[in-house]
């Protein structure tokens, strides 16, 4: 059965093909490419656009094809793919990125052996302008302005988080370090860049360290049941936030712990594994989401 075309086409799905065929000296057409995968042939053209990031892409004039620059022909290394994958995110699909692995990857062969499917992201393609101007600040270590939800904000930009398939800017505005979704931002029609400042080395490690975008809140831990139908899923991976296994329960169940700094870090992953997951701790807290469930379902 032919896969039906969809805006979500999983980039991790013709990554290892389309930058094999690129180091091999081909020549890519985006029509060709987009019947290959069975994809709008926009959704390539966005790969092009974020490969065009990283790599030397040539585009003939006459043809539209797409090539690699001779000078960078061959020579795809596995940073290249280390890179385009943590900055894509879609690195934790793969269950290593080492050197072996990643030749692996760029075997031509790789595409019968690796797919990844269902991992939604947001089209960066409406951000263009406005990467290039967070870019340039953080790059440069500028202020910047921009309309935030029609507001004006001034911050200081310290880096750009592609976070559960959208696109975020961390920034200082009043001392406190924030977040700022892309598609609520717009440039104004005045000048974006102001003066100057010291990165702070205290503010690096926190985007080092943090794996939620919830910078700069006290975390609180809660505990959850899970039931022994789903328990093998989350003994395969985490799928909380900073889970951690507590106990295993005699009827194959689990009791495990995840460490939050906003409720809706957990609420809607709960909602999902309704109802065979359960908020054992803090108390009420289940009471509140079964309350919330019910009122939706009355309205």
């Amino acid at each position: 059965m032919t896969r039906e075309a969809t805006p979500h086409e999983r980039l991790a799905d013709r990554l290892a093909n389309i930058l094999t065929k690129l180091n091999m000296g081909c020549r890519l057409s985006v029509k060709e490419l987009a019947e290959e995968f069975a994809v709008n042939p926009r959704t390539i053209t966005r790969d092009f656009d974020r490969l065009s990031r990283f790599l030397n892409l040539m585009e003939d004039p006459q043809s539209k094809k797409f090539y690699l620059d001779l000078s960078h022909f061959g020579k795809i290394m596995p940073k290249d793919i280390k890179n385009f994958a943590k900055l894509s995110g879609i690195s934790h699909l793969y269950p290593s990125l080492d050197i072996s692995f990643l030749k692996e990857l760029l075997d031509s062969r790789a595409n019968q052996v690796y797919s990844a499917k269902g991992y939604a992201f947001e089209d960066a393609a409406q951000f263009s302008d406005i990467f290039k101007v967070l870019g340039n600040a953080i790059q440069n270590s500028r202020q910047v302005g921009f309309l935030y939800k029609n507001e004006p904000r001034l911050v200081q930009p310290y880096r750009l988080i592609h976070h559960h398939g959208s696109w975020y800017l961390a920034a200082v505005r009043k001392e406190k370090l924030r977040t700022y979704r892309l598609s609520h931002i717009s440039l104004s029609a005045s000048s974006h860049e102001y003066s100057a400042f010291q990165p702070n080395a205290e503010i690096l490690k926190v985007l080092e360290d943090e794996e939620s975008i919830w910078f700069g809140q006290e975390k609180k831990e809660v505990t959850l049941s899970i039931h022994a139908d789903v328990a093998c899923y989350f003994k395969q991976r985490r799928l909380l936030p900073e889970q951690q296994l507590v106990k295993e329960l005699d009827d194959g169940g689990l009791l495990v712990s995840s460490r939050i700094s906003h409720d809706m870090q957990l609420l809607p992953l709960v909602r999902f594994w309704i109802p065979h997951v359960k908020v054992v701790n803090p108390e009420g807290m289940q009471a509140e989401l079964e309350n919330e469930l019910k009122r939706y379902l009355g309205s």
